[in-house]
């Protein structure tokens, strides 16, 4: 007895029960349209992998018999039996579920909408089931997205959500992203397209009026002010700009606009960097010798067991 497309659908969806009693309410659920956009998507990857090519001979026979097989039951179960399984499907019980929920949708375009809606994503997500609107659309009645020009996203684009206002790229502003943000200045404009790029690291409140240190209305903390240079960093290793930095056993490391304390090496007692030929003097138990503080020859052993006990511990 030859089974019937239903019955087809029943037998293959079998596993989709489990699926559904498996679900999990703490995985995470994609929006409507997203969960609809990924159901498409495992069932075309399931077209494709499916499709069949002509294999020779008789060529009217051969077209006759994929006609047949483009829209047969057997092409139908063989899709649906790895429906949803593509690793990029966030939660797998869930699309499993809207499968099951919408089958009859899905067998309807497959056997009678394939050629007039090829588009299955416009047919299901946007047409029957209204969770998702054409690109550059947003919302309930799909309204016009607000022009980004191409320096952001307009809100809710393509799905029934949203408010259809422009959420700008970082660096960029405005109602319809057509200025400048923050710390970031013009670099390219002509009649299709803006660049905003950002400013010299040295830059702070109020941002710049063009590339480099020198157009900074403002310097940062840890930059100052120079008629001629601009914003220069300030070397905060310099005794003057940094009393009681850092600890005795440390020493100090100048960054861009800031500073680093750095342990000293363990031969010295207080130093200006690292290594033992940078110590101001020697610690307990090591003696300068070439610059260097070594460890004394009289208390070699000494500092071997104190070593030794120090690295078990």
């Amino acid at each position: 007895m030859i089974m019937g497309i239903k019955d087809c659908w029943l037998a293959a969806l079998v596993f989709i029960a489990a699926a559904s009693a498996s679900f999990s309410p703490e995985k995470p659920v994609p929006p409507p349209c997203r969960a609809c956009t990924q159901l498409v998507g495992s069932f075309r990857a399931g077209l494709e992998r499916t499709k069949r090519g002509h294999a020779g001979g008789d060529t009217a026979w051969e077209e006759e018999k994929l006609r047949s097989y483009k829209n047969s039951e057997v092409r139908l179960v063989e899709i649906q039996e790895k429906l949803c399984s593509e690793g990029e499907v966030i939660n797998k019980d869930h699309c499993h579920n809207l499968a099951n929920e919408h089958e009859a949708l899905l067998e309807d375009w497959f056997t009678h909408k394939q050629t007039q809606s090829p588009d299955l994503q416009s047919w299901l997500c946007i047409d029957q089931l209204t969770v998702c609107c054409p690109a550059n659309t947003y919302g309930p009645d799909c309204l016009p997205c607000t022009e980004c020009n191409g320096n952001g996203k307009c809100k809710g684009d393509g799905t029934r959500k949203g408010n259809g206002k422009c959420k700008c790229d970082l660096g960029y502003a405005g109602p319809n992203c057509n200025e400048c943000g923050p710390e970031h200045y013009e670099s390219f404009r002509d009649e299709k397209k803006l660049l905003c790029t950002q400013c010299h690291a040295a830059c702070g409140e109020g941002g710049c009026t063009g590339g480099g240190p020198k157009s900074c209305r403002k310097c940062k903390k840890g930059w100052s002010m120079d008629s001629e240079a601009g914003c220069v960093d300030i070397n905060e290793c310099l005794e003057q700009q940094r009393p009681n930095s850092c600890r005795p056993q440390q020493f100090c490391v100048n960054n861009e606009g800031s500073f680093s304390c750095l342990e000293c090496d363990r031969s010295c007692d207080g130093c200006d960097g690292d290594g033992p030929d940078m110590c101001k003097k020697c610690a307990d138990g090591y003696e300068l010798r070439d610059g260097k503080c070594h460890v004394r020859s009289d208390s070699d052993s000494t500092v071997l067991v104190e070593e030794s006990t120090h690295e078990e511990l």
